[in-house]
C-alpha cells in the first residue's frame, strides 16, 4: 500500500467534507458521525462532482441524478433516480456502477489515504 498523507484530521469536523488531489485522483474526503471516508469525487453515472451530495444511511447521494453510493463499500444504493420522468431511460442507457472508495487511516494527526499508485 502507498498511503499518502492529505490532510490534519482536526482539519475536517463531524459532517465535513474536503476534495484533495492524489495522485491523478480527485478524492472527496468526508468525515461522517466521526468516521473518515474517501471516495472518488466523480460520480461513476456523468462524472460530475459528489462535494455538495447529502449523507443519507451512511451513503452520499449524487446531486445531479440522485444515484446513492454507500460510503463503505461504494456499492450503489441507488441508480439514477433523478428527474423522475427520464431516470428509468438514463438508467437504461447508463449501466449501474460503483463508486471507487480509498483505504483512509489517521496517524500522528494527519489522514491518509491509499488510492493504489
Amino acid at each position: 500500500m502507498s498511503w499518502t498523507k492529505v490532510l490534519a484530521s482536526d482539519a475536517l469536523s463531524p459532517g465535513a467534507r474536503q476534495v484533495v488531489t492524489v495522485g491523478s485522483r480527485k478524492i472527496l474526503l468526508v468525515n461522517h458521525e466521526g468516521q473518515f471516508y474517501a471516495v472518488d469525487n466523480a460520480c461513476p453515472h456523468l462524472k460530475l462532482s459528489l462535494k455538495k451530495g447529502k449523507i443519507l444511511d451512511g451513503a452520499i447521494v449524487c446531486p445531479w441524478h440522485r444515484s446513492a453510493f454507500d460510503l463503505s463499500t461504494g456499492d450503489a444504493k441507488e441508480w439514477i433516480t433523478w428527474p423522475p420522468v427520464v431516470s428509468k431511460a438514463m438508467g437504461m442507457v447508463s449501466q449501474e456502477k460503483q463508486l471507487p472508495v480509498y483505504p483512509v487511516r489517521v496517524e500522528d494527526g494527519s489522514i491518509l489515504v491509499d488510492v493504489g499508485e
